[in-house]
């Protein structure tokens, strides 16, 4: 309703301009009066023709108002008529679409999740490191970090160990969080087996010295321990081996029992272990590479590659004793 009235205003106002040049008055009163007319009538045209416009023409302000203005101040004449001339059609006999004959979509993102496989296949923890070490995205190297929740402790806590010198500040944080998660975790299971050591049983107390024995191995074997706390962390797993097969327990704490003494350098404990794991019952592919890595420490190098030989063909072909076995032969 405002633009008809403003329209209506503008046509007046327009032929009330040129009919002034006709007036019986000096010329210089007739181009005052023609001027101001004039200059209503364009400002009353460009408004009624600019609250018109749809939305996206009307900006930017005031560019988008001064341009119709300009049309039909500055062209004599015909200025006012073509700017209603080129407006009204376009506003209300608008351009048919054309039918769409494709849709745009964007790129699609990766799946949430992996896609089944027939086969399970051995993932390497370097394709993450490199996304920690190159990837500009602090993204990506978070989504590199998140991954490491379905990768087995021993190949995750390296690459979360790299991401705590990330210049990222939220990398940083997420790979500590994570870490200090693990070994609170396994430090609750230390601490709760210990209130129950003291009022338990002897074979009870076999157990719980075999459960202790297991976690604070884990603390070394993730690698969450370091210096003098290795020391300690690999004394106490050495101590409670030691009482839980004093208390009757057997099988795999032999097993563990021997591969702590070889991590802590005791040839001879571990060898006696690792025998005796063997003669119980323990299996070639659970032993023997203990005991490959036994000779190695030792300096029976002759010995490796026999003991290499003897495990089974399966394990034999799967990673890292396949390139052992090549590299002994």
């Amino acid at each position: 309703m405002i633009s008809k009235w403003l329209f209506s205003g503008a046509l007046l106002l327009e032929a009330g301009s040129w009919t002034g040049l006709w007036l019986p008055a000096p010329e210089l009163q007739q181009l005052l009066v023609f001027l101001l007319s004039h200059t209503l009538a364009c400002v009353m045209l460009c408004a009624a023709v600019w609250l018109l416009l749809p939305a996206r023409y009307r900006a930017p302000l005031p560019w988008s108002p001064l341009f119709i203005f300009s049309l039909a101040f500055f062209v004599p004449v015909i200025g006012a008529l073509g700017v209603v001339v080129a407006i009204f059609p376009a506003l209300y006999l608008p351009r048919k679409r054309d039918k769409q004959a494709w849709q745009a979509v964007g790129i699609p993102s990766l799946p949430f999740s992996a896609q089944q496989q027939l086969h399970s296949p051995i993932f390497a923890d370097g394709g993450l490191q490199d996304v920690l070490r190159h990837a500009p995205d602090p993204d990506q190297r978070l989504a590199a970090l998140l991954a490491t929740r379905r990768m087995p402790g021993k190949e995750a806590v390296p690459i979360l160990k790299l991401a705590l010198g990330d210049p990222s500040d939220d990398v940083r944080l997420l790979a500590y969080s994570m870490l200090d998660k693990q070994e609170s975790d396994i430090n609750l299971r230390i601490q709760t087996a210990l209130g129950q050591l003291p009022g338990a049983k002897i074979k009870a107390a076999g157990a719980l010295h075999g459960t202790l024995a297991r976690w604070y191995w884990e603390l070394a074997y993730l690698g969450l321990a370091q210096g003098s706390v290795l020391e300690h962390v690999l004394g106490q797993a050495s101590e409670h081996a030691e009482l839980g097969l004093q208390a009757g327990e057997g099988g795999e704490l032999i097993l563990l029992a021997g591969r702590i003494a070889l991590e802590r350098g005791d040839i001879e404990r571990a060898e006696a272990l690792l025998a005796q794991a063997q003669e119980n019952g323990m299996g070639a592919a659970q032993v023997l590479p203990f005991r490959a890595e036994l000779a190695f420490e030792a300096g029976h190098y002759q010995e490796i590659p026999k003991l290499l030989a003897r495990l089974p063909e399966k394990t034999r072909q799967r990673p890292p004793f396949a390139d052992l076995v090549r590299t002994w032969k």
